[in-house]
């Protein structure tokens, strides 16, 4: 069958990824939650392509499945659960485990079986398996953003299910005879080089839509295991799991060396000078798109209690009220361009004092539209491989800073963003005006700017330093 959506020889993974969630936007292909992008789409269809996995021999004779904490899988685990076999849901985003066990209570019914695979499930039927349990997996189900005949599976980029993978491996609950099975809309399946697939990469055995069942016949290896060198110590903290993993390994003798981490560019805050949260509250819009994340996204693991809104950002500062009145004397007198960095732990936004770094160049991006959020664009950066050591987020004003460690750095990083669309938008890209005389030749990409968006000078540094903003600085 031939694909729905053509893919260009060269596409990245995150090209392929934008294709995809245009076209099922474009289409009206999906159900709540949308937009699409960056979520494992919630297809139209989801359920007739997941009813395929119950005529599968490989699901007949399976005991215990893993299921995808993903909405367009819900049904997948509800047809686990009818047949009475063991259904493990990854902990959302690995925060405190690995995966929970569903336990429905006995002699449930159809809405409660419902209720257990959905993210209240978890809560409240589930119980958690570590890394030390005797284990053994027979099917995984995962969610795709893209996948291709030949078995190439593409997720929304996060890498979880990846490591997931990893870790079930390194506790021995998955072996080369465990089956992957992906359930995804037929325009999901496209054509995917094999020279961007990585090592560690899961590959899937069966794609199920709702038109049909294929067989990959893949035979690329799945992940044996961590690939330590893919990760570094600012992913360890966000999944503890990971330590204690990685712990385990080291006393085994096996290699642990952790990947490389980006050069710190900013000191951080002095211990007697506590952080601060915004003072802006979250934007309905805000607020709305983290009651419609994903089950993966809004699950909470059992024990905890939820709140069904973002915790509200104080008014005062948590600083001592001297400290505050010291912060606004500095700002009044000039002193120093005071910028935001996002805090993935408190919800809120830190306040630090901007230090000018020797030597920097400067890439200005324009046209950013109103609903990007500052990990799309960090998430597109890193697969052009254009990382800056800083970058200044200017949301509200529809424009981004990206500052590299010298001139040669920022000309590639310039070159690799040639024709950037996010969401369907072209951005504007920009060597920053004192280092255009370096500019490499080429089209400038430009777009026009949205409506709402206020006017953009043509010196970026300029605008950088004058904007009364506030701005998102991120390392």
């Amino acid at each position: 069958m031939e694909p729905l959506i053509k893919i260009s020889p060269g596409a990245t993974k995150w090209d392929i990824r934008q294709k995809v969630w245009d076209y099922i936007e474009d289409k009206n292909l999906a159900n709540f939650p949308r937009p699409v992008h960056n979520r494992i789409p919630n297809f139209k269809g989801s359920i007739q392509a997941c009813n395929r996995l119950a005529v599968l021999q490989e699901f007949k004779s399976s005991q215990t499945v893993k299921i995808n904490p993903d909405r367009p899988q819900q049904q997948a685990r509800i047809i686990t659960l009818e047949a009475h076999k063991t259904l493990l849901v990854p902990t959302p985003r690995l925060r405190s485990g690995l995966f929970n066990k569903i336990v429905p209570p006995q002699g449930a019914n159809k809405e409660q079986l419902r209720i257990c695979s959905s993210s209240q499930g978890v809560k409240e039927f589930s119980t958690p398996i570590g890394l030390d349990a005797k284990v053994k997996v027979d099917l995984v189900v995962v969610g795709s953003v893209a996948v291709s005949e030949k078995g190439y599976r593409i997720g929304k980029g996060e890498g979880y299910a990846d490591l997931e993978y990893g870790m079930m491996a390194s506790m021995g609950a998955v072996d080369e005879s465990t089956v992957v099975v992906t359930i995804v809309h037929d325009c999901q399946v496209v054509d995917i080089s094999e020279e961007i697939i990585e090592s560690h990469d899961l590959t899937v055995d069966y794609i199920l839509t709702p038109s049909r069942v294929i067989k990959t016949n893949c035979q690329s290896p799945k992940p044996q295991g961590i690939i330590w060198t893919k990760l570094d110590t600012a992913k360890l903290e966000k999944i503890p799991i990971l330590k204690k993993l990685l712990a385990l390994e080291e006393q085994a003798g096996k290699d642990v060396m952790l990947g490389a981490e980006p050069p710190a560019t900013e000191p951080p805050l002095p211990n007697d000078q506590p952080k601060r949260q915004s003072r802006r509250r979250p934007r309905q819009k805000a607020r709305q798109d983290t009651q419609e994340e994903s089950n993966e996204e809004k699950s909470v693991e059992p024990g905890q209690n939820t709140r069904r809104h973002p915790p509200r950002v104080r008014k005062e500062s948590r600083g001592s009220e001297g400290e505050g009145v010291e912060r606004r004397r500095r700002r009044g007198r000039g002193g120093g361009n005071m910028k935001e960095k996002s805090s993935d732990e408190t919800g809120g936004e830190v306040l630090t004092q901007s230090k000018s770094l020797p030597g920097v160049t400067t890439v200005f991006l324009g046209g950013i539209p109103t609903e990007l959020r500052v990990s799309e664009l960090k998430t597109a950066l890193r697969e052009r491989q254009a990382g800056p050591l800083r970058l200044t987020w200017q949301g509200a004003q529809h424009r981004a800073f990206l500052d590299y460690s010298d001139q040669q750095a920022a000309e590639k990083a310039f070159e690799a963003l040639q024709g950037l669309s996010l969401n369907g938008f072209s951005l504007q890209v920009e060597m920053a005006k004192s280092q255009r005389r370096s500019k490499r030749p080429g089209p400038s990409n430009r777009r026009p700017k949205p409506a709402a968006a206020t006017a953009v000078t043509s010196d970026a540094e300029a605008t950088k330093s004058k904007s009364a903003a506030p701005e998102k600085t991120e390392q």
